[in-house]
């Protein structure tokens, strides 16, 4: 037999064995599936509209909506796609195999005095097990929550991994030359307006936590640094006030500390400062301007951006030794580096051939980056989402900026909502 025919013929059994084991894997119901492949399919789910539990109840808008929440929640994994509910009519008993379900959610509700109560199981089509079901009650206002939870059960269910549907996102947007911090959900459902300085504030940075929110804003004249708690409206205290630039902290990943840009002495330089923004230690020294730290995972090492070789490029610190190596050698503006929380992969906004565009690349020596977007607009400020599997980012449209999200791989870019004047500066956390 000839070499050719023998490598044709091991390609057919590998690609046999792959979509073999991949159809096992969602009939077993507890393999976990990997959430960052390109290739896998998307698990099909069926949301027939939730039912209300009241023998009079004929409530079918509200239990349409949230299993419309529900589904779109899902889907904003990237790994899920929902069957359309005009294929089984909103119904809760349909032949789900036949119709191509992989999954199906069976929800109930009752709702008296706005208060909400929600009854959510998750059926495994091919077994006709149910492998999960929870519980929420409360009031009728926060029954996005009480959805968006359930939401990430089921993804942990699926990958072993808690979902981000209870995650939140930071931006600054801008309207009518002033810049303001919002808070937002993945669906773009809610927003709350977080700062109120009717000036121009940028940078909000999430302590590790998800709790409390910095930023930097210029509305007495000086860049200052400030800090609020998202669990209230009330309070907010500065960070640092010294002369100069007070810029986008870096937290560590513990929290109790944090890299800040400072220029008080002149030269715009990174400083570690703890958490109530007392100086612990001077970190670069007239090197360059050096700017937008982020902390590795394990807290060991930053990368920054600093101009020191003549143009914008990301460098790495070891914190311990002191110890500079440049990360970064093509492009001609490397940005604001975001380090994934979940492994070594630097996320950065790359200006090549006059537009920016968003590139990885690995902490490691004569590292090749790689190419994430690849748009005729600008494509700036990115950041990991929780888990580590997406990217939110500012693309500019138009003459203004739009917040879009993308997986890291840079499929499934689409926008996350859509808001009067300018967003960017977008930034992700977990749940409050």
């Amino acid at each position: 037999m000839k070499k050719s025919a023998v490598i044709q013929i091991l390609v057919c059994l590998l690609i046999f064995w792959t979509y073999f084991f991949s159809a096992s894997a969602f009939a077993a119901g507890g393999v976990i599936l990997d959430i960052t492949s390109p290739e896998a399919r998307k698990i099909n789910f069926a949301i027939p509209w939730f039912a209300d539990k009241n023998p009079q109840g004929q409530n079918q808008i509200l239990g349409k909506k949230l299993a419309d929440i529900l589904g779109r929640a899902l889907q904003f994994h990237g790994i899920i796609k929902v069957l359309p509910d005009k294929s089984y009519r909103g119904s809760q008993s349909a032949d789900w195999k036949n119709l191509g379900a992989d999954y199906v959610v069976l929800g109930q509700y009752s709702e008296s005095s706005g208060e909400l109560s929600l009854e959510l199981r998750l059926l495994d089509v091919t077994s006709g097990n149910f492998l999960l079901g929870k519980s929420f009650s409360g009031p009728e206002k926060l029954k996005e929550k009480m959805v968006f939870r359930f939401c990430d059960n089921v993804i942990k269910e699926l990958t072993g991994e808690p979902g981000i549907a209870s995650s939140q996102i930071a931006f600054v947007s801008l309207n009518h030359r002033v810049k303001e911090i919002y808070l937002t959900d993945i669906l773009g459902l809610h927003f709350r307006q977080v700062t109120r300085h009717h000036n121009l504030v940028v940078s909000p940075r999430f302590t590790p936590d998800g709790l409390f929110l910095s930023y930097t804003s210029y509305h007495t004249g000086n860049q200052n640094l400030y800090i609020t708690d998202l669990r209230q409206s009330v309070t907010t205290r500065a960070l640092s006030r010294r002369k100069g630039m007070n810029l986008a902290p870096a937290w560590s990943p513990d929290g109790k500390t944090m890299v800040v840009t400072l220029s008080m002495k002149g030269n715009p330089d990174l400083y570690l400062l703890d958490r109530r923004g007392r100086m612990l230690e001077q970190l670069t020294k007239n090197e360059g301007i050096n700017v937008s730290a982020s902390f590795s995972n394990d807290g060991k090492r930053i990368v920054f951006v600093s101009d020191r070789s003549g143009k914008p490029q990301l460098y790495l610190m070891d914190l311990a030794s002191k110890k500079v190596q440049r990360l970064t050698f093509t492009g001609l503006e490397n940005a604001e580096p975001d380090w994934s929380p979940k492994e070594d992969l630097i996320v950065y906004s790359s200006l090549n051939n006059g537009l920016y565009q968003i590139w990885t690349i690995r902490p490691t020596p004569n590292a090749k980056p790689t190419q994430i977007t690849r748009d005729l607009t600008n494509d700036e400020s990115p950041a990991w989402s929780p888990d580590g599997n997406q990217i939110v980012f500012s693309k500019l449209l138009g003459g203004i900026h739009k917040i879009y999200v993308m997986m890291k791989n840079g499929s499934y870019q689409r926008q996350l909502f859509s808001f009067p004047g300018s967003q960017s500066y977008p930034r992700w956390a977990k749940e409050q």
